[in-house]
C-alpha cells in the first residue's frame, strides 16, 4: 500500500513595497500620514513583504506629467523605487475634503506610466498592487480614497478588496492620529486587512500577470 508523503512547506514569495507619504510637512516634523504608512508596512511585513517609506516633500519633485522633468527633478529616483516594488502604498492627509496637493502631484507624475510599456505593450505598472492610507480631523476618508483609487487604477495599478485603511477624528477638533495613546482596534483591523489582501493579490499577479490587449 502506497504511503503519502507530507508535502513540503513552501515559503511565500518575498515581495517589496514602497509607501509614498504625501504629508505637507517636511521631516523631521512628525506626521500622522507617515505613522499610518509605517504601520501598514509593519502589517505587510507579517506577510513577508519588506518596504520603505518616502516622504515626498523631503524631495524636489517637480510639477508635470512626464517621468523626468529635467534638471534637479527627484521623481526619477522615486519612480525607480515604485517600479522596483510589487506594492505601492499612497498615504495622504485630508485637506478641504480632498487628498493633499502632494498626493495629486504624485498621481500627475504617475500619469506618465501610461506611455511606458513593456515588450508586450503593457504599462509597466501592470501587475503592481496599490493601497491607500488616509488620516484627517474631518469627514471625507471615503471621498479621498475614491479619488486616489481612480487615479491609481487609471495608471495601471490593481486594487485589492478593502484597499484603504484610515482614521478620521472628530470634526473641528485638534487631535491628530499621531496624538492617540493607542491605535484604535478598528483602524488596526483595517490596516491588517489591507496588508493581507495586498500581499495576496501581488503574489497572484507576480505568478500570472495580465495578458496584453
Amino acid at each position: 500500500m502506497a504511503t503519502t508523503r507530507p508535502s513540503a512547506i513552501v515559503a511565500p514569495t518575498p515581495l517589496r513595497a514602497v509607501a509614498l507619504v504625501c504629508t505637507l510637512s517636511a521631516s523631521p516634523k512628525p506626521s500622522s500620514s507617515q505613522l499610518l504608512a509605517e504601520q501598514t508596512l509593519e502589517a505587510l511585513a507579517e506577510h513577508q513583504v519588506s518596504g520603505d517609506v518616502i516622504r515626498i516633500v523631503d524631495h524636489d519633485v517637480k510639477p508635470g506629467v512626464e517621468a523626468d522633468m529635467g534638471d534637479g527633478d527627484a521623481w526619477p529616483r522615486i519612480r525607480e523605487a515604485v517600479l522596483d516594488a510589487d506594492i505601492l502604498i499612497l498615504s495622504t492627509p485630508i485637506w478641504l475634503g480632498h487628498p493633499s496637493s502632494v498626493a495629486q502631484r504624485v498621481l500627475e507624475r504617475l500619469n506618465a506610466e501610461q506611455s511606458h510599456t513593456d515588450d508586450q505593450g503593457r504599462p509597466v505598472t501592470y501587475g503592481k498592487v496599490a493601497g491607500v492610507c488616509v488620516v484627517g480631523n474631518e469627514d471625507g476618508a471615503h471621498h479621498v480614497s475614491a479619488e486616489l483609487f481612480q487615479g491609481l487604477n487609471d495608471v495601471g495599478f490593481t486594487l485589492p478588496p478593502n484597499a484603504v485603511t484610515y482614521w478620521v477624528g472628530e470634526a473641528m477638533q485638534g487631535t491628530d492620529y499621531q496624538d492617540l495613546d493607542a491605535t484604535p482596534d478598528k483602524t488596526k483591523e483595517t490596516t491588517d486587512t489591507l496588508a493581507s489582501n495586498a500581499a495576496h493579490l501581488a503574489r497572484a499577479l507576480k505568478q500570472d500577470v495580465y495578458q496584453p490587449s
